[in-house]
């Protein structure tokens, strides 16, 4: 026998994001009962060169 089961109403789901994920640039959109999510990388942080004098 088999079952299967649709949910009805909110749900909600919770995951968690790479460490190299850009969080200010992620996008989601709903079309035809479709949740697609985009979440970019974080560009590379590029290493500052400081001088000291003294």
């Amino acid at each position: 026998m088999r079952r299967h089961t649709r949910r009805i109403g909110r749900f909600d789901s919770r995951t968690t994001l790479p460490p190299d994920s850009d969080a200010e640039h992620i996008s989601a959109e709903l079309t035809d009962g479709v949740l697609t999510v985009n979440v970019p990388k974080a560009g590379k942080e590029q290493a500052q060169r400081i001088e000291i004098t003294g």
